[in-house]
């Protein structure tokens, strides 16, 4: 049973839930499979079970509960639709104390889940399991199944499940839903009330008529046009609705036109309401108004343009440059020049060195460089002579081979076998004249070659040897009942021959004891 304990995954969440049989622990496997935890979480949290039943039980096997209606056939997932199902290698259905997603089949998951009562290896890999029983909570998850039960397995007096309780919410995002439509129902109730429009109560105003005639023509002003000020709305010889002060466009300062601000001012107090004139005039303002703007933008980029043209000394603005700075150009361009001179010198000396680079190889050199250069060219011709390796290996077998007989032929008798190295016949003539040069290469480099090198190159009498063979006697087929040095004797002691000869053996010699012991 420990072994089944440490394969299972560590646990992350909690969930109590309170029934008539006690109270039950459930401990999450929220990372393994996090849709049924989160699913299991959201509807304790919206006690989406209390008062539910256990409505179905068989004795030894399953507890199934979480059906709203009770009857086994509804209840649905948080997530509007069935689920997936999330299965788990080290998740299975081992042992008792295991809570799973009850399903009508594949991927159909909803809100009914059940509590293993002992091993149901079959429902591995067919019904997802998110939880278990922890603790001495696990003697009362037993005890729902201390039940009578019906034909169909519905209990006569089912449990039932009076409340859940969170205990560590492995999911901080998941929150108790009721609690959150309430909020919006408040927020949605108090936009509605400020929405509303007050409305005004003339009985409790001891002026009320004359109100109520304000009001109305306050209210078919506000309906024929838009409200600028009660100067507008009201037909009240007392209030004018010219107006004293002209809305002027304010600009910046420097931006300000004097002369046309004035006129617009001089016609207003003139009264002209003729809005065909305004505008006109207003028109006319802002063009102005555009222009003097860009005129502006255009000294300011002339003023920057010349800047830049003396800082760079085009355009006759030597003015703005001192002496000392004329004096640091100069030395400058000098400067650049005396380097691009000397970049080019530098490179014609490169160039006439590599030319006579052979005539400085001629210079005398030492013994110790002299030896190395014969040796490297010794490996570049032996390598040269190598063959390459994009040649195929029967090609390069072949050349060894052809290479071969050429020195045993030479070697031995001088004359090869025809029918032997037929086949060979047209390596023979390259390989002897890659043999001849290896000839005269092996010569030159005698002296560079150790002794020992030297002389196992120059052993080769043993390819002048010949290859002798005992002559073939025929032999005649030998007897088995012939006895001699190559004969071995088997004997099989179960045999019933050899088990009479034994007993024969010492019958025979039990035969001649008892003789001596009579003389």
């Amino acid at each position: 049973m420990s072994n089944i304990y440490v394969q299972e995954p560590p646990t992350s969440g909690k969930v109590l839930l309170v029934t008539t049989s006690g109270d039950i622990d459930i401990e999450l496997w929220s990372k393994e499979t996090p849709k049924a935890c989160r699913n299991f979480v959201q509807l304790c949290l919206d006690d989406y079970y209390d008062g539910t039943i256990i409505h179905r039980i068989i004795k030894g096997f399953i507890a199934q509960g979480g059906d709203p209606t009770g009857t086994g056939e509804g209840g649905e997932s948080i997530y509007g639709a069935p689920f997936k199902d999330e299965f788990h290698q080290r998740l299975k259905f081992n042992r008792r104390g295991l809570v799973a997603m009850a399903n009508a089949g594949p991927n159909d998951n909803g809100s009914q889940f059940f509590f293993t009562l002992d091993r149901c290896d079959h429902l591995s890999g067919k019904h997802t399991i998110f939880g278990k029983v922890t603790g001495p909570t696990l003697y009362n998850m037993l005890q729902l199944a201390d039940r009578e039960v019906t034909a169909d397995d519905r209990p006569l007096n089912p449990p039932s499940i009076k409340r859940t309780e969170v205990l560590a919410n492995p999911f901080p995002d998941v929150e108790r839903r009721a609690a959150q439509k309430l909020e919006a129902n408040q927020s949605d109730e108090l936009a509605v009330k400020s929405k509303s429009r007050a409305t005004k109560n003339f009985s409790l105003l001891s002026f009320g008529e004359e109100a109520e005639d304000d009001e109305e023509e306050v209210t078919t002003a506000s309906k024929s046009k838009k409200i600028v000020s009660s100067h507008d709305a009201l037909d009240d010889p007392k209030l004018s609705s010219q107006a004293a002060i002209t809305d002027e466009r304010r600009e910046p300062a420097e931006f300000a036109p004097p002369t046309e601000s004035s006129s617009r001012l001089k016609r207003k107090k003139e009264g002209s309401d003729q809005s065909a004139s305004d505008s006109s005039d207003d028109d006319r303002y802002n063009t102005e108004m555009k222009q003097r703007v860009a005129d502006k933008l255009r000294q300011k980029k002339k003023v920057k343009d010349s800047h830049l043209s003396a800082a760079t000394g085009h355009g006759g603005a030597e003015e703005f440059i001192s002496p000392r700075q004329r004096e640091l150009d100069r030395k400058k361009a000098e400067l650049r020049r005396e380097a691009l001179l000397l970049k080019k010198s530098m490179l014609k000396k490169t160039d006439e060195d590599d030319e006579d680079g052979d005539v400085k190889d001629e210079a005398p050199q030492s013994e110790a460089v002299q030896d190395y250069r014969k040796q490297r060219e010794q490996y570049s011709d032996r390598k040269k002579s190598q063959i390459k390796k994009g040649s195929s290996r029967e090609a390069q077998a072949l050349a060894l081979l052809a290479k071969f007989s050429n020195r045993v032929t030479k070697a031995g008798s001088g004359e090869a076998d025809s029918s032997s190295l037929s086949h060979l016949s047209k390596y023979s003539e390259d390989e002897d004249e890659k043999e001849e040069d290896e000839e005269k290469k092996k010569k030159d480099a005698a002296a560079v070659d150790d002794v020992a090198g030297a002389a196992a190159e120059d052993d080769s009498g043993w390819l002048s040897h010949s290859l002798v063979c005992e002559e073939t006697v025929e032999r005649i087929a030998k007897d088995a009942s012939t006895v001699n040095e190559d004969t071995y004797a088997i004997t099989d002691p179960r045999h019933p021959i050899n088990k009479r000869r034994r007993k024969a053996e010492k019958r025979r010699e039990e035969q001649k004891g008892y003789h001596r012991h009579r003389r």
